[in-house]
């Protein structure tokens, strides 16, 4: 497994490498940031729980890479953001103008590389995922600033932004091992699953995690204008009291100053803590993680079964 990254590290690195100036060194900085991978491992894990053991798997690896870092660069032009993995992001580094472009660019060339497999599945996974994808960034404009998000809401975005990538690696694995509709769409369902859990894990440690940890500013996400989970939970809860102001007070400051003037970050971690919405969304994201694990049932018992569960206790227990 750890053989076959590297291949597709090297495929991503060739693809980037060979192309004009300015994305070749854009490219080398994301691949030079690290990054879990996790992604294309989906892709490798689950074609590898299919039966397959063809070279199909390594491009197409890189092509889930590819597509994520393009999301990446686009969501930190949209948020502002200026860092990403604990480093300055592209955009702080190249200009809006330049990472939306680069970003462009690794979309179009996932999609070149993805048309050479000849297979008319792997095309319709990848579109409608990217579609999902840009519709999630779409949603979420015009959901900024609302206080009144529900639980439901939240659930789609994350869906959209984060689960469906993870949904469309694990079906094109069972793709690649040509397996029928029942195994296809229960690994694209135990993908979907698991990123639930991730996009939520992500949600938590906004609010837990230290900035070093992390790689970006804690509470980013509601300075940015963003209402998660665990906060929409805590606002179910949080009522004032003894005359100190309401989580939803204090949480519509936040937004309406966009940014920490009036409140304390320290008020809002409290909200969240105190709420009991950490110990819920905690909870959540465990189910989402063993209902991902039951999906694979369709498997039969192989070293790539085993590894793709242990893929959701990796998730639930990650720091970073």
């Amino acid at each position: 497994m750890r053989d076959d990254l590297a291949l597709v590290e090297q495929e991503i690195a060739a693809q980037t490498g060979e192309a004009i100036q300015p994305i070749a060194e854009i490219g080398g900085y994301l691949r030079e940031g690290g990054g879990k991978r996790l992604r294309p491992a989906l892709l490798l894990l689950a074609a590898g729980a299919c039966g397959y053991r063809g070279n199909s798997a390594i491009p197409l690896g890189a092509v889930v890479e590819m597509i994520h870092s393009a999301t990446l660069i686009h969501d930190d032009v949209i948020d502002g953001a200026n860092t990403r993995r604990g480093r300055p992001s592209a955009n702080a580094r190249w200009g809006n103008h330049m990472s939306v472009l680069a970003g462009d660019w690794l979309y179009m060339q996932s999609f070149k590389i993805a048309l050479q497999a000849r297979n008319f599945s792997v095309l319709d996974i990848l579109i409608e995922l990217t579609q999902n994808m840009v519709e999630g960034e779409l949603l979420q404009l015009t959901c900024l600033d609302r206080i009144d998000l529900t639980e439901s809401e939240a659930i789609d975005l994350s869906y959209r932004k984060t689960a469906c990538l993870f949904s469309g690696c694990a079906e094109l694995g069972a793709v690649l091992g040509d397996d029928d509709a029942r195994t296809r769409n229960a690994l694209a369902e135990y993908g979907r699953q698991s990123g639930l859990a991730f996009q939520l894990v992500d949600d938590l440690l906004d609010f837990t995690a230290s900035s070093e940890k992390l790689g970006k500013p804690v509470l980013s996400d509601l300075k940015e204008g963003k209402v998660t989970l665990p906060l929409i939970f805590a606002l179910q809860n949080g009522a004032g009291h003894d005359g100190h102001p309401s989580g939803r007070d204090l949480v519509a400051t936040v937004l309406r100053e966009k940014g920490f003037q009036s409140v304390h970050p320290e008020q809002i971690t409290s909200l969240v803590r105190n709420s009991g919405a950490l110990e819920h969304s905690r909870q959540l994201a465990v189910e989402y993680a063993n209902r991902a694990k039951a999906c694979l049932d369709v498997c039969k018992d192989s070293e790539y079964r085993r590894a793709l569960l242990s893929v959701p206790d990796f998730i639930l227990d990650r720091e970073s």
